[in-house]
């Protein structure tokens, strides 16, 4: 029941965060692996989603009704990243994920100064693209994105936060709507292959997912009070764990 209860916590935890700039993973997920030791990774991954995409969807909800969800960008995207999360799952049943896992960190850090370098990135809303190049992009990011989070994962939501205001030009809070929308899609495309392989803990997951839906709607709430800035201020900070944690596990994995 303790471990229950830390779980609870985490979960409501990782809601909170990534309602805001996503990452909520970078809580969960480690306390999961630390809680369920007997547990299957993929059994302790497919649970992670099934509670994430509760999450997820409350805050996608919640944002969509409080701020203009950009669906011409956020639904191509979605679509493209369900279908390419797909692909990403099956290819890292195959082809080993070390590369990408030594090189996330350096990726990470190459957002962290991009975004604490543009001190006016994303607080002015101006869209880059419409019509059919708006679509394109968000096909190519979604795409890709979803490609990564089938096939490694941690930090997807804060990929697509970055992505959605370097290249689409929107301001962060803006950018973090659309970014649910996508995170959803790919949530839901992995748990559909987790459901279906039998690798998911019905009880503790919804348990979870009463916990990150609590979380998500406080962390909606605070995004759309203290706005873009606010937002900006943790995405920096989550990033910054990011790198710590991906930095960590690449060093554990070359045995350093």
């Amino acid at each position: 029941m303790i471990d229950v209860v830390w779980l609870g916590g985490a979960a409501f935890a990782a809601g909170l965060v990534d309602a805001v700039v996503g990452g909520g993973g970078l809580i969960q997920l480690p306390a999961m692996f630390s809680l369920l030791p007997k547990e299957a990774p993929a059994t302790i991954l497919g649970t992670n989603k099934l509670a994430a995409i509760f999450g997820t969807s409350s805050a996608a909800v919640s944002y969509a009704r409080r701020v203009r969800v950009a669906w011409s960008t956020a639904a191509p995207a979605a679509i493209a990243a369900f279908a390419l999360s797909f692909v990403g799952a099956w290819t890292v049943t195959r082809v080993p994920a070390d590369f990408v896992r030594a090189l996330l960190p350096f990726v990470l850090v190459a957002v962290a100064v991009y975004t604490f370098m543009k001190k006016d990135l994303g607080a002015v809303h101006a869209p880059l693209h419409s019509g059919m190049a708006e679509r394109y992009w968000a096909v190519g990011i979604g795409a890709a994105i979803g490609f990564y989070d089938g096939f490694f994962g941690p930090g997807t939501g804060s990929f697509l936060l970055f992505l959605f205001v370097r290249f689409f030009g929107f301001d962060f809070l803006s950018a973090s709507a659309a970014a649910k929308v996508v995170n959803v899609a790919c949530n839901l495309s992995a748990l559909m292959w987790f459901g279906y392989s039998g690798h998911l803990l019905w009880q503790l997951g919804l348990l979870m997912a009463g916990c990150q839906i609590v979380g998500s709607l406080i962390g909606t709430r605070l995004a759309l009070k203290h706005g873009s800035g606010f937002v900006r201020k943790l995405f920096l900070l989550v990033v910054s764990a990011l790198i710590v944690k991906t930095a960590y596990d690449s060093f554990t994995k070359l045995g350093w």
